[in-house]
């Protein structure tokens, strides 16, 4: 396949688009400046909360997510539920070799940290429901089977989160003589996660297109208000990302050491898990737009769940939430680096992707 040229696809996007990556660098920086040189201010944003998350983040992240879910064709996802090649890899990923993946990686490179290493199994735990719309988009996946896989993940965390985090947590390592912990969460905490970080945008964004495209029709929506609504998700991003890091800045500047030992196995971790799930995914004969939504579906995680839980569980101070707020703190420039990435790796797929005016495109 030939590839598009950089400089035809560069002239097409935004000033904002075109130096994304140096945005959320910005925003990390600017948010940990924040947290670490007012005083008070990360106890301010955290001292109302939505299931656990700071509002300020909640909301956030309901704009970011919304504008992708209004970009959804809702009458396609009746293709992606039958397509078997995406979903039964999806599942497999997501909720045995992810999981399996992390608990490996904290046992052997934190073993002498234990409140480090049971954050991180429970960053393993928490799949992706919110951020990793965002990634998919940017990387031109496909939009209708992300929305199809993060509605399975959120089905599957409701019923799965609790009796994995046992088994990784008590039953695994007892049964290989390993250090025990608990891990004390309720499915209904879950459930109102997943029905305020999904249900929202997701109802929202199916609002709109049908009420759009009944008034219009889907020329009008597509041309005239999509593009309208579109920027707000990466105005939702950079703005969460910068509470986030505002809410920890101090954390995670005044402890630098334990902040790297914690980022290596994460690093290791969203590399293996996107290169291992984009492999499969051309191996199974995905195109490129569906080997990529199931490489970052697998590879993202739920980190606003996983710092809930830790919080709920462990204290607002302990290293099961330090763990936790370190996750997104990697996750965010990794997977902006691997949406590059992504979008190089076009080319090694047989089908090309075509790129018109209206793909999000962001190299």
């Amino acid at each position: 396949m030939s590839a598009v040229p950089e400089k035809a696809v560069a002239g097409r996007l935004s000033f904002l688009d075109r130096y994304l990556a140096v945005w959320i660098l910005a925003a990390m920086a600017l948010g940990l400046g924040l947290g670490r040189l007012v005083p008070g201010l990360g106890e301010a944003l955290a001292e109302v909360t939505v299931t656990g998350v700071s509002l300020p983040i909640a909301l956030g992240l309901l704009v970011m997510m919304y504008p992708v879910l209004a970009k959804v064709r809702y009458d396609r996802l009746g293709t992606v539920t039958r397509d078997r090649r995406l979903l039964l890899p999806s599942l497999l990923l997501n909720w045995i070799v992810g999981p399996a993946l992390m608990f490996t990686l904290a046992w052997l490179l934190l073993p002498d940290l234990p409140e480090y290493r049971t954050g991180l199994i429970i960053v393993g735990l928490a799949r992706c429901i919110a951020m990793v719309i965002i990634w998919n988009d940017l990387a031109c996946g496909d939009r209708e089977a992300a929305a199809v896989l993060v509605a399975l993940n959120s089905v599957f965390q409701v019923i799965a989160f609790s009796a994995l985090g046992w088994f990784y947590l008590s039953v695994l390592p007892g049964w290989l003589g390993l250090e025990q912990s608990g891990l004390d969460v309720s499915v209904w905490e879950i459930a109102r996660s997943v029905l305020i970080f999904l249900g929202i945008p997701l109802v929202a964004g199916y609002l709109t297109r049908r009420i759009g495209e009944r008034g219009k029709g889907r020329a009008w929506y597509e041309s005239e208000l999509i593009p309208r609504i579109g920027p707000f998700a990466l105005y939702g991003l950079l703005f969460t990302i910068v509470i986030l890091f505002a809410l920890q800045g101090d954390a995670i500047t005044s402890q630098p050491l334990d902040v790297a030992r914690i980022a290596l196995p994460l690093l290791v971790y969203f590399a293996l898990m996107w290169a291992g799930s984009m492999a499969l995914g051309r191996s199974v004969g995905l195109d490129y737009p569906r080997a990529t939504t199931l490489a970052f579906t697998a590879a993202g995680n739920n980190f606003e769940l996983a710092i809930a839980v830790a919080i709920a569980t462990f204290g607002a101070t302990s290293g099961q939430a330090l763990a936790g707020v370190v996750g997104p703190l990697i996750e965010v420039p990794v997977l902006i680096g691997l949406v590059h990435v992504a979008l190089y790796a076009r080319r090694l797929f047989t089908t090309p992707v075509p790129l018109t005016e209206e793909d999000p495109v962001h190299v």
